[in-house]
């Protein structure tokens, strides 16, 4: 690519700070330098028109866990552990809050519910003999017991006649809250480029060499924030994770209401704009789902129509309208800690700050902001 001397001299030229992604951690990294450092000359690639991962292709669940994720997490990490990762998903979710408001991002407070299917009466009943003492885990935290058992009053089919509720569970709006997250990080002066790959760099004296697809140039430091691409440029232990999803056109009188939870968490589905939001079904091909093709499969995505006409619409008739994919970045499952995100300095220039296990919209801020930090002030 021919570059100007006006291109050269105003986009990439006495580059302070370059990130790698303009998704929420690399947004929330942006904020934080420039509240830091106002002076810094500061440069986002993105390597789609729009960012390509998972933070405008997430379900929009404002969530730190079900309790079922809970004590599966407790068997490969301990009790300080969990209650750490769970502290940091709330305190991730405030900040976002108070960083864009709740208005801008349609955040309602509508509680969250996790179903069980008839035939699991192991995960059922392990969930239920282990209520209390998680609600007593996490006191501390909420003040007031987290889970409780509520009656099937949605009417899903195929279901234990009782989901256990979550109170503190919320959602947003997704692309409401990515597009006021781009605006307000350019409005700091923050420049962005899009349609860019970063496809190597190389540390020289002072600096960071950068090399994309485009052009060539130099940054004092280099912060990478791709999450499930990170393996593209890192040699951390991140795997890239698929999330299929779809969402069916506007039905009337809907009468679901909250953040959903089927199966272990591999299914979740949602209210919005009078339509059912629904995803997952990666545990029905979990070496097949560890790629960064965003395409879909008909095996998952006929799965999750089958889940709405038997299960979560049973007696409601209702149309596909969109169906897309999102990459999570997740950590090995046989390695323990691996839901901790890594946040840290890769080498004398470059930093990183990936892994956030499915909870990019619970923790993406924070982990921004904890990236962000690393450099002294």
């Amino acid at each position: 690519m021919n570059l100007s001397y006006w291109e050269i001299k105003s986009w990439l030229t006495n580059i302070d700070y370059t990130i790698v992604g303009s998704g929420i951690v690399g947004l929330n990294c942006a904020l934080q330098l420039k509240i830091r450092f106002p002076k810094a000359k500061i440069l986002i690639l993105e390597k789609g028109i729009l960012p390509q991962g998972a933070s405008t292709k997430n379900a929009g669940f404002a969530c730190f866990g079900s309790l079922s994720e809970i004590l599966d997490d407790l068997k490969s990490h301990s009790k300080e552990e969990v209650i750490q990762l769970l502290e940091k998903r709330v305190n991730g979710l405030n900040l976002l809050r108070e960083t864009l408001g709740d208005k801008i991002i349609n955040y309602e407070n509508n509680g969250g519910y996790e179903l069980f299917i008839n035939g699991d009466n192991t995960l059922f009943e392990t969930c239920l003999s282990q209520l209390e003492s998680i609600n007593k885990m996490l006191k501390p935290i909420f003040n007031i017991a987290v889970f409780s058992l509520k009656d099937n009053s949605f009417h899903f089919k195929n279901i234990k006649a009782q989901y256990i509720f979550n109170p503190f569970e919320g959602q947003l709006d997704t692309g409401k809250m990515m597009e006021a997250l781009l605006q307000k990080t350019q409005a700091k002066g923050v420049k962005i480029l899009n349609n860019i790959t970063v496809e190597s760099f190389s540390e020289v004296t002072g600096s960071v060499k950068i090399k994309t697809n485009l052009f060539e140039f130099s940054s004092s430091k280099l912060f990478i924030a791709t999450n499930g691409f990170a393996s593209q440029l890192l040699k951390e232990n991140v795997k890239p994770a698929r999330a299929q999803v779809l969402i069916t056109k506007p039905i009337k009188n809907l009468h679901i209401k909250g953040t959903f939870h089927l199966d272990k968490g591999y299914y979740y589905f949602r209210n919005i704009d009078d339509r059912i939001l629904l995803g997952g079904g990666r545990n029905l091909d979990f070496k097949g789902e560890e790629t960064t093709e965003l395409n879909q499969t008909e095996l998952i995505q006929n799965k999750l129509e089958a889940l709405l006409k038997k299960t979560i619409l049973p007696e409601t008739s209702f149309e596909i309208d969109y169906r897309w994919s999102g990459i999570m970045g997740i950590g090995s499952r046989e390695l323990s800690g691996q839901k901790k995100a890594i946040v840290k300095q890769v080498s004398n220039y470059v930093f990183c700050g990936v892994r956030l296990g499915g909870m990019g919209v619970a923790i993406g801020s924070l982990i921004g902001k904890e990236l962000a930090e690393l450099i002294p002030a």
